[in-house]
């Protein structure tokens, strides 16, 4: 009897928290449906990977062949260069495009004029609303070999032009900085927020004790948000060889398919195009395990580095 008391008053509460966050569980309903509809959903069709898909006879009329796919996918030259053009390029964002938010967020806190802070803010978040449809043409234009505005200055000073989005030499270059143009003022919203709670009595103590600017960036914001450092660090490794098909897909030209070519415009043409369903849901869960694999480790390696102090679970 005591047990089922306990029992009724547990579920009592329960009810009573929902009420009291009743328009916070209506505002949940779209996200939820959405992540049900288009990430969970698509979930069952994981089994195309380990089938020969044929449309007319649909997922469970299609033949099992196991890990045919895959291991076709792993003796295929084609994904191995694709695989490595995704890692290197990955990697470049990670090492150059990483850093640039939170330099951004930490030089931002630093400027006290308020509206031109704002100003600065909105001209720097703009970039992350614009479709890379639109931003590739206008990339296009300004890198243009004969009206680009680089071009047009090294012809003036006696050089020769350079076709940065169709020399592979460029094509890298041209991808990791337009990506980290894009993205860096949206990125650092999360650090902006994270400094704002930083204890202003800190900035007031060493003040006095005359710390100069840098040394209370370096001493007192930087180590204040480490947490939020740590965490969008594993979730970007995690995302690593989550390619940005939208920007490499609209920059994409055949003079640079050797260098700029990644899982998911790889994944786009043998799947959407050439008909190869199964290979290219071989290709796309590969991906997903290896991404979440990469999640788990650097989790763990944190929260040792850590004593358990930083990471998401």
């Amino acid at each position: 009897m005591v047990h089922k008391g306990k029992l009724m008053d547990k579920n009592t509460q329960v009810l009573r928290s929902l009420r009291r966050n009743k328009s916070l569980l209506i505002m949940l309903i779209l996200p939820v449906t959405y992540y049900l509809i288009f990430h969970y959903g698509p979930m069952y069709g994981a089994q195309i990977a380990f089938k020969d898909y044929k449309f007319l006879k649909g997922i469970w009329g299609s033949k099992w062949v196991g890990f045919e796919n895959f291991k076709f996918m792993f003796e295929n030259p084609s994904f191995r260069r694709v695989f490595l053009n995704t890692l290197i390029i990955s990697f470049l964002k990670l090492i150059f495009g990483y850093p640039a938010p939170i330099i951004f967020a930490i030089l931002l806190n630093e400027v006290y004029h308020v509206k031109f802070k704002k100003t600065i803010q909105t001209v720097t978040y703009l970039p992350h609303f614009i479709s890379w449809v639109v931003l590739v043409g206008l990339f296009r234009t300004f890198l243009s070999p004969s009206l680009g505005p680089i071009n047009i200055f090294l012809k003036a000073i006696g050089g020769q032009p350079i076709f940065f989005i169709a020399d592979p030499k460029w094509f890298r270059t041209v991808l990791v900085t337009t990506s980290i143009w894009k993205g860096f003022g949206w990125g650092s919203i999360v650090y902006l927020a994270a400094i704002s709670s930083v204890d202003q009595e800190q900035y007031e103590a060493a003040t006095i004790d005359g710390a100069n600017r840098y040394q209370r960036a370096l001493y007192i914001t930087l180590p204040s948000i480490i947490p939020v450092i740590t965490i969008t660090f594993i979730f970007a490794v995690g995302g690593i060889i989550n390619d940005d098909f939208d920007q490499i897909y609209n920059f994409l030209n055949d003079a640079v398919l050797s260098v700029g070519d990644v899982i998911s415009t790889y994944t786009y043409r043998r799947g959407l195009i050439s008909y190869e369903y199964s290979y290219a849901s071989a290709v796309g869960l590969f991906k997903n395990v290896i991404g979440f694999i990469l999640i788990i480790i650097t989790n763990f390696i944190s929260k040792k580095v850590s004593d358990n102090e930083y990471g998401i679970w």
